[in-house]
């Protein structure tokens, strides 16, 4: 037997799994329709949309199998994510990489497998939408098309998901969907004492921005603010908009010390863009910062609180010297 690999992206994975809240969640109509669907059209005795989590594999919706997750380290589904393919298996038997794999040496004695690896809006491969036969079979090109339109249908109630959760004008995680993500890196950071920092930016002119370019303009500066944060920070922190003219980062495993570099690099982007002729406009970006502490934070909702009060308590004392 061989193991699957770990995808590249594997914490950017994770995270956008966790951001879902699929996980351990009851069955639903929306995607058990797709399984039966597949079952039927297809003819096998067992369907299933399955979502790869760090060490298992968990089924979301199931036709035809008890069992509602299995490890991941003898999963076939494991391996389907590391392709954007269909990946067939016409009889496990014969390939050396699920032979002696306890899921077809045993029940539910696995011949056949085809699975779509399904994708999340931000790309991710979080799972598949598979098919499962207990005797050998092939499976024709037509077939393989009928398999991913229907794990496209998957991927259309994922998106349907995250629109409640995401910034529909930068893609960015909104509020919800930002405190969400983070609370699952914050508490990361606790089990490993690990750091963790915040930074809130406020566009401080980005209002005025719309107010005399008009609404279109004033969604592309705010694309362009988010592309900066992205191009500034890693890609294992987090990014939001948080507020129509505020934007959040937590990032893991830094302290406040640990904030500078990235940030030095953004607050150079935001020079090199207002100091541009061909830009219409500068952006006045202020920002304010905390470091996570376990006992005075409960959630990432509390952190991005006090970072926010912080902005109340400048403007306010600019009003008394005033």
């Amino acid at each position: 037997m061989i193991k699957p690999a770990i995808p590249a992206d594997e914490f950017r994975r994770l995270e956008t799994l966790r951001a879902l809240q699929l996980l351990d969640t009851p069955p639903e109509e929306r995607f058990d329709r797709v399984t039966r669907l597949a079952r039927n059209i297809f003819g096998t005795p067992i369907a299933l949309v399955s979502i790869v989590d760090a060490d298992r594999q968990w089924f979301k919706s199931r036709q035809g199998l008890d069992a509602t997750e299995t490890p991941r380290d003898i999963s076939f589904c494991g391996h389907a994510i590391l392709d954007d393919r269909v990946m067939v298996v016409n009889d496990a038997t014969s390939d050396e990489r699920f032979c002696d794999n306890p899921l077809v040496c045993g029940d539910p004695n696995i011949r056949f497998y085809a699975g779509y690896p399904i994708s999340a809006p931000d790309g991710s491969r979080i799972g598949t939408l598979c098919i499962i036969d207990n005797e050998p079979r092939e499976i024709s090109k037509e077939e393989r098309g009928l398999l991913r339109e229907l794990g496209r249908m998957v991927e259309e109630e994922l998106i349907a998901a995250s629109m409640v959760r995401n910034d529909p004008v930068t893609g960015l995680s909104n509020r919800l969907g930002f405190c969400m993500v983070a609370d699952h890196l914050l508490k990361f950071c606790e089990r490993n004492e690990n750091p963790a920092s915040a930074l809130v930016f406020h566009f401080a002119n980005l209002q005025a921005i719309e107010d005399m370019h008009g609404h279109a303009e004033g969604d592309r500066a705010a694309c362009e603010f988010a592309h900066l944060l992205m191009s500034s920070f890693r890609d294992s922190d987090v990014i939001g908009r948080v507020g129509l003219d505020e934007f959040a980062v937590l990032l893991a495993g830094s302290n406040l010390d640990g904030l500078d570099k990235s940030n030095h690099r953004l607050q150079d982007l935001i020079r090199a863009h207002n100091s541009d002729d061909q830009c219409a406009y500068d952006m006045d970006i202020a920002f304010q910062s905390a470091a996570y502490q376990k006992g005075r934070h409960v959630d990432m909702a509390a952190l991005l609180q006090e970072v926010e009060d912080r902005f109340t308590s400048e403007a306010d004392d600019e009003v008394s010297a005033a």
